[in-house]
């Protein structure tokens, strides 16, 4: 098949068969330097759609916690579920039960850094104080634990005077300590999947900001 052409067909296998998926337009270059206004339609296109797609697969993602409990007395999903069932019940923003909900979406693919993942993914979509409270929740939150495993719970006053301290600290204190009650009624993921699709289908910053 001729690689040059815009579009291509797709082969995928699932359970030995093969099936033919649609024509996905592809630009022309081998090397961004060689780009076309054309070929650069094409992707701003794509991107487009692709991004619209975005909401489905952080609430898949989400989903994916379900089971995976790590130690805890309820799963990473229930967890997340019930952080942000705390904060919606406080009256808060929607942009804050979102990171509420999502902020240890990270569990799965960054164990030791899941902060730091949730934040990136949230950052285009919430003003600048929740992204960093979703970033440093976790040095906030082991407050609660750090001194029980040889570390210093008092870690979090290394940010002492940032102007969101008191805000993560107190996310994590009235609702993310505090989301670990098996026998709290817990609403499903599909309660929050709204307020998600809504939310990061409008990007408060520019591609690239």
């Amino acid at each position: 098949m001729d690689q040059d052409t815009v579009g291509f067909e797709r082969t995928a296998r699932h359970d030995g068969a093969v099936s033919t998926a649609t024509p996905e337009p592809r630009a022309r270059f081998r090397a961004m330097e060689e780009g076309t206004a054309e070929d650069w339609a094409v992707i701003a296109r794509e991107h487009v759609a692709f991004s619209a797609e975005l909401p489905d697969r952080v609430l898949a993602h989400l989903a994916a916690l379900a089971g995976s409990a790590g130690g805890f007395p309820v799963d990473r999903l229930t967890h997340c579920l019930q952080t942000a069932a705390l904060a919606e019940a406080d009256g808060r923003s929607d942009e804050y039960v979102l990171c509420a909900l999502l902020h240890d979406m990270g569990d799965l693919l960054a164990p030791d850094n899941h902060g730091a993942l949730a934040a990136a993914v949230l950052r285009p979509y919430v003003d600048e104080q929740l992204h960093w409270m979703v970033a440093h929740h976790t040095v906030f939150q082991g407050y609660y634990y750090f001194h029980f495993l040889g570390g210093d719970r008092e870690a979090r006053q290394r940010y002492e005077g940032h102007p969101a301290f008191e805000l993560t600290a107190e996310f994590c204190e009235r609702y993310d300590q505090r989301a670990f009650d098996p026998d709290r009624p817990t609403p499903p993921l599909e309660h929050f999947a709204p307020l998600v699709r809504e939310l990061l289908a409008r990007p408060r910053r520019p591609m690239g900001d």
